[in-house]
């Protein structure tokens, strides 16, 4: 887990507008939160979170209150999942930014507030702490012992543990569909 405890973190800076061009998915995850991370010159700023090296391999990313606020943007999960993220926690989402987090296999794991400060300080106490994230279950699993669940509805939890998309879900159906063209 690594934690960016800032509210309001909006789908403009978790991947700025010049990376939107694309419609393929790969080299996003090196673009995310670009402007914070690089300097103008493209280096790395030492000082921002994925640039330390506990942030490294990290799949959780801890955020701050109503994150993906903005626009619409699809590449934003791209971003985060390109990263190696495969969870964003926080105390709210935005409906569109969670939204396409389910559809491109990213979970947005919404917890109370006081769980979600439980979380800030075990990230600033012990950085290297590991959670463990269980859909099948919908919980959360703290290294205390705590077991925190979170919400998300059944269609979208059942695309998540089957790896597949709405599209393959509708595809999963595809002898069923067949034999319903064939007899009309």
């Amino acid at each position: 887990m690594v934690a960016l405890p800032i509210n309001d973190i909006d789908t403009d800076q978790i991947i700025p507008a010049q990376y939107l061009k694309v419609t393929d998915k790969s080299g996003l995850g090196a673009a995310l939160f670009s402007n914070w991370r690089y300097n103008p010159d493209g280096s790395p700023k030492a000082d921002f979170v994925l640039n330390q090296p506990q942030a490294q391999g990290a799949q959780i990313l801890l955020a701050g209150d109503n994150f993906g606020c903005g626009s619409s943007r699809e590449h934003a999960p791209w971003a985060l999942t390109g990263y190696g993220f495969r969870a964003v926690i926080s105390t709210s989402f935005a409906d569109i930014f969670r939204n396409n987090a389910l559809k491109n296999g990213l979970l947005p794991v919404m917890v109370d507030a006081a769980t979600h400060a439980d979380l800030l300080d075990l990230a600033a106490e012990a950085p290297q702490a590991a959670l463990a994230i269980d859909l099948a279950s919908q919980t959360l699993a703290l290294p205390d012992g705590r077991v925190v669940h979170f919400p998300i509805d059944g269609f979208s939890k059942s695309c998540l543990l089957k790896g597949v998309d709405e599209l393959g879900y509708l595809l999963s159906f595809e002898k069923q569909i067949a034999d319903y063209e064939t007899t009309h």
